[in-house]
């Protein structure tokens, strides 16, 4: 039996993706991912479609690659949108719920694509940047951000990663095509964040 080891005790560095990394020897095995991280990535880095990320552990090996970009979570439908703000206003202070009710689209960041390395899937990596990006952005100050968005492949690994970390589906109208929208809510309305 493999023995697996929990990276929750081992360091690791998250920093924005230089032209200097190497990714030629960076898997995931998902075909998509990996074609965007090998042959896409520096393009959209350049035109500011995203930034990109590396995690690296302390021999420096790129463990995982994602990307960020500013997003909204904007819906096509009023039913959506009511069911999506039913569902928000829970975590909302009262004194917003009124002004949160009426707003068009909710700012967000979106975690557009998000790799681990094939051979260390399945070992917290993917929770450890979750958690990193909903840590940086509770705290930050610089434009609003009200929620995470990703843009999940439609798979049944990849979803329940998402679900497990507490994403919630969008919409149900996208149940059949290659990604379903998901979103976090930032828990940033509670008193003891201002």
């Amino acid at each position: 039996m493999e023995e697996r080891t929990l990276f929750s005790d081992i360091d690791f560095s998250i920093n924005l993706l230089s032209y200097h990394d190497d990714l030629s020897p960076f898997f995931c095995g998902c075909e998509e991912l990996d074609f965007f991280f090998h042959k896409e990535v520096n393009l959209c880095v350049k035109y500011k479609y995203v930034s990109t990320y590396s995690v690296k552990n302390k021999e420096n090996d790129i463990l995982a690659l994602f990307t960020l970009a500013h997003d909204s979570v904007v819906f096509q439908s009023l039913e959506d949108k009511n069911d999506f703000v039913e569902e928000s206003c829970c975590i909302i202070d009262k004194e917003y719920i009124e002004t949160f009710v009426r707003q068009s689209a909710f700012p967000a960041i979106n975690i557009g694509h998000l790799a681990v390395r094939h051979d260390v899937q399945s070992r917290g990596i993917g929770t450890f940047v979750l958690n990193f990006v909903i840590g940086t952005f509770m705290e930050y100050k610089m434009s609003g951000c009200q929620f995470i968005t990703v843009d999940s492949l439609n798979n049944p690994e990849t979803n329940r990663f998402y679900c497990k970390n507490g994403f919630v589906n969008q919409t149900n109208s996208d149940c059949f095509n290659p990604t379903r929208r998901m979103y976090l809510p930032l828990r940033i309305y509670q008193e003891d964040s201002l």
